[in-house]
């Protein structure tokens, strides 16, 4: 399964470490660092037309800014593992 995050972005639901909320966690210094590093290493990707809400951190180290807020995103998730059962 895939989790659809924006534009023409996807990641496999398996892969998916962690779903974040940019205005709760961009207030840490190690938050900020983390997504300076990604982008300087080209693992950031930027799903979000306008102003990102949230973030996603993939098993390759891949981070993807997105533009539905995290409990769209787990809703999707839910729902998704709900329909394969």
């Amino acid at each position: 399964m895939y989790l659809y995050m924006g534009g023409e972005f996807a990641a496999e639901s398996r892969n998916i470490i962690g779903i974040f909320d940019l205005d709760n966690t961009s207030w840490s210094i190690h938050t900020r660092k983390y997504l300076s590093q990604a982008e300087k290493s080209g693992k950031l990707r930027n799903a979000a037309e306008d102003i990102p809400k949230s973030f996603v951190v993939c098993s390759d180290e891949t981070v993807i800014l997105t533009q539905p807020n995290t409990a769209i995103l787990v809703r999707r998730l839910e729902n998704q593992e709900k329909a394969n059962v």
